[in-house]
């Protein structure tokens, strides 16, 4: 089939280039220029997505990258991947709407749209489908099919293909076409009831991490002042078989996921029904604070050696938002660096997934963890325990760390 996918970031390049090796001719739509050219000269700056998978389909002629929207026409299925943030705590579809707009102007009799991006329970039929009858005079589950596939990002154990697709349609048909599609990209799809019920699964997911998280994280809290270790907790709590998942503490939460789906399904609660939820709100409360939590810490553990904030040489370990991930958005790392500098300290970070030259902004003087950098730092603090730090070296080289991760030991070490 001829294949459009709208957005080319972390969800759609993987999509459009898993679409293009099981024999579907993919065009991946980028409104970012830079993007395109790099993807048409076999550059992927997704980490699930080989260079070498790149180049393949870009040599067989499947797959192309685009910023025009005139290479959209004529599409079969077209698969919306754009952001859906938060704006001041309210949801900012834009981006979904633009999509749908330039879809519309080139949908025809027969084709799918299926949108992607995570958003409240109702965005398919009440924002999707209006804009995409509006633009293009024709009319949903007659004329053309819909439906909502959220998207699903693999792990270390699973796969992006070998997890479970949830697939749903405005109608029978539609929801038959796109799990047909998806049955031949994924090992396994799984149809539900309707668009609403995969929207809600999504933010149910994400959720269930969310209030995990910082329930953990308040208890992380609660241990250190009992004077009990939590991360021996947590390990005699998970020798239990059942009725208990790990979870464990660190020093915030970021990415484009976890603080932010929970929010869409409070503020559409809010806005329809006039109700909180209660458990979203405080589960963001807590995990909000954490990087408070980390620098008064190591505030508390500076003056018992002596030594005030003010001018101390601070180097944080880690910035992006999750282990080994390349992505700085809603890093907890910022906020933490953010009251540093505050309060008057040096502060230095080293984060080895980031490229030296790539057009981000890190918030402090980047350094490379180096024996001497490390040496030479009067606190060094673990935010996330990449593979390239060489954290034996740091456990023998730092005078002071405050780990986040439980990865060191020593008289010298501090866990959260």
């Amino acid at each position: 089939m001829q294949v459009v996918v709208a957005g080319q970031g972390y969800v759609g390049l993987p999509l459009a280039v898993r679409a293009a090796e099981v024999g579907h001719c993919v065009v991946g739509y980028d409104v970012n220029s830079r993007r395109v050219q790099q993807l048409a000269a076999g550059q992927s700056y997704v980490r699930e997505v080989d260079a070498s998978r790149l180049r393949a389909v870009l040599d067989s002629g499947a797959y192309s990258a685009t910023a025009d929207a005139a290479a959209l026409a004529d599409f079969d299925i077209a698969v919306i991947t754009v952001p859906t943030p938060l704006r001041d705590g309210v949801p900012d579809l834009t981006c979904i709407e633009t999509c749908a707009r330039t879809l519309g102007e080139r949908l025809r009799p027969g084709a799918t749209v299926v949108l992607e991006s995570t958003s409240y329970p109702g965005t398919t039929e009440e924002l999707l489908l209006p804009i995409l009858e509006e633009t293009s005079g024709l009319k949903g589950g007659g004329d053309f099919l819909a439906g909502f596939s959220p998207e699903r990002i693999g792990n270390k154990r699973w796969s992006f293909d070998g997890t479970p697709k949830l697939v749903s349609g405005i109608d029978s048909k539609s929801l038959a076409a796109i799990q047909d599609f998806y049955d031949g990209i994924f090992h396994a799809t799984v149809p539900v009831s309707g668009t609403r019920v995969a929207e809600l699964a999504k933010l149910l997911e994400n959720t269930f991490r969310f209030v995990n998280i910082s329930m953990i994280n308040e208890m992380a809290m609660l241990a250190a002042s009992l004077g009990v270790n939590i991360w021996e907790a947590i390990d005699a709590a998970a020798t239990k078989p059942f009725g208990f998942t790990r979870f464990t503490p660190g020093p915030g939460v970021g990415g484009h996921c976890l603080p932010i789906d929970p929010i869409f399904l409070s503020w559409k609660a809010q806005q329809e029904l006039g109700v909180p939820f209660r458990f979203a709100e405080l589960a963001a409360d807590v995990n909000r604070h954490m990087p408070d939590y980390v620098v008064r810490r190591l505030v508390e553990a500076l003056a018992k050696r002596g030594m005030p904030v003010r001018g101390s040489q601070v180097l944080l370990l880690g910035l992006t938002y999750k282990f080994n991930a390349t992505d700085l958005r809603n890093s907890p790392s910022a906020r933490v660096a953010e009251l540093l500098i505050g309060l008057g300290a040096d502060v230095r970070g080293a984060e080895p997934n980031i490229p030296d030259g790539d057009d981000v902004d890190l918030n402090v003087r980047r350094v490379d963890a180096t024996p001497e950098e490390v040496a030479a730092a009067d606190a060094v603090v673990l935010l996330m325990d990449h593979p390239r730090f060489d954290l034996a070296m740091v456990e023998q080289r730092a005078s002071y760390v405050l780990d986040c991760r439980n990865r060191l030991s020593g008289a010298n070490v501090e866990t959260l």
